[in-house]
């Protein structure tokens, strides 16, 4: 059908729309896969020109490794990651505090392993998983225009000067999202704490570091977490510390002091000095979240991950967040015919915003009760970790389902 002036008609009530999306993290190439598998149309612009992860690990709950396994992730889990066999956690001077059973008792109680891997090799598994055809690099936005009315879409112009145009939008581009400035101007809050980041090889560690182990020491102003990745070979660790002053501009990059790093935790117990003596290079950032937003989307544009739900990293979920934010924008989307996205994006909207609204306020929490001085406050902290400690108390986060009517389980073997 044809207008006035002779063009083509958009069929709002058949047409399948285009999605753009704003940032290829873990959140954009997830979503971004799972548009793939279902046939959906979009593209990726990513402002880098170079795609590179930081040196860092991740944690990766069964909430999100299911949906992971379901996209085809199975075998590049199996060689890059590692398994998980307890959480362990204790004082800065060794004293035991809690300790929860991973392993086969959580693949029995949640269907699927807790698993620690290198940032790269989760950001190169779900590459494999996307058209790179679809994948435009170097691509900054700028300003976004939204089109009022059924038939309109979106404007995106880019620092090059270049303009596109979507009828979806979905800005996964971090906690200085340029999309979430379109709807809402609000500024990341500095927590007053800075962590240090890295990867240590394990063959520079007592062997006790390829534990297949997730630890944390806590002490007084600051706590320590490391565990294996990259199939055991490397150590990954992070350190949080207070910040005194001004924050430092957040970058992942930002080079940190090894001295200062081994001044603040040289004396704490086990595989902490050992690690902090055998860094050599080392990176540290500001940490910075966001209040919960009471909506995130309008009719045509929408967030996921750091853009939509920017948290600290004190319940090691916001990747594992940004996995559920794209298997559930993804399950929205699929088949959604143009007249439908509105609704679509706010069935999205109300499935996710509750659960990392929560979160969010539990990480936020966290900072505080993670880092309490040596006295009757820490003592009953520390008990209440250790009843606290069985696994069926992670139902919440770790039996949590998203996104499976996407993609059914592939048929490649699970991690």
């Amino acid at each position: 059908m044809s207008t006035a002036d002779g063009t083509k008609r958009r069929s709002l009530d058949t047409e399948r729309p285009h999605i753009a999306v704003i940032g290829a993290g873990i959140g954009g190439l997830t979503l971004a896969g799972a548009l793939t598998a279902t046939g959906t149309p979009y593209v990726i612009h990513e402002q880098t020109r170079e795609l590179a992860e930081v040196g860092a690990g991740v944690q990766l709950s069964p909430n999100a490794v299911r949906p992971l396994l379901r996209l085809g992730l199975g075998a590049a889990l199996e060689e890059h990651a590692v398994r998980i066999e307890a959480m362990e956690v204790r004082g800065w001077n060794g004293r035991p505090i809690a300790r929860t059973p991973l392993g086969s008792e959580c693949e029995r109680m949640f269907s699927a392993p807790y698993l620690t891997i290198h940032r790269a090799h989760l950001h190169e598994a779900l590459l494999s998983l996307i058209d790179r055809d679809r994948l435009g690099l170097g691509r900054r936005l700028s300003a976004l225009e939204e089109r009022p009315g059924d038939a309109g879409g979106v404007r995106l112009t880019f620092d090059d000067g270049t303009v596109s145009a979507a009828d979806v939008v979905v800005g996964a581009d971090g906690i200085h999202s340029t999309v979430r400035e379109v709807l809402r101007r609000d500024e990341a809050v500095f927590s007053g704490l800075g962590i240090y980041r890295g990867l240590v090889p394990a063959d520079a560690l007592p062997p006790a570091a390829r534990e297949r182990l997730v630890r944390l020491w806590l002490g007084p102003g600051g706590h320590f977490v490391c565990y294996p990745v990259a199939s055991g070979e490397l150590v990954s660790y992070a350190a949080t510390v207070p910040l005194d002053g001004p924050p430092p501009p957040e970058s992942w990059s930002r080079e940190g002091d090894p001295d200062a790093l081994r001044a603040a935790f040289g004396d704490w117990t086990g595989l902490v000095s050992d690690i902090v003596t055998a860094v050599e290079t080392t990176h540290q950032w500001a940490l910075h979240d966001r209040a919960p937003l009471r909506s995130w989307s309008t009719e045509r544009i929408t967030l996921a991950g750091d853009a939509a739900h920017p948290m600290l990293p004190f319940m090691a979920q916001g990747a594992n967040q940004a996995i559920e934010d794209a298997m559930d924008l993804a399950a929205c989307l699929t088949g959604a015919p143009l007249s439908s996205i509105p609704r679509q994006l706010a069935r999205y909207e109300s499935l996710r915003m509750p659960r990392t609204a929560e979160i969010q306020r539990g990480s936020r929490g966290n900072a505080g009760v993670l880092h309490l001085p040596d006295g009757p406050a820490q003592r009953r902290r520390d008990a209440q970790m250790a009843v606290h400690a069985a696994l069926r108390d992670r139902a919440p986060l770790y039996a949590h389902e998203t996104g499976r009517s996407v993609v059914q389980p592939a048929a490649s073997g699970a991690a």
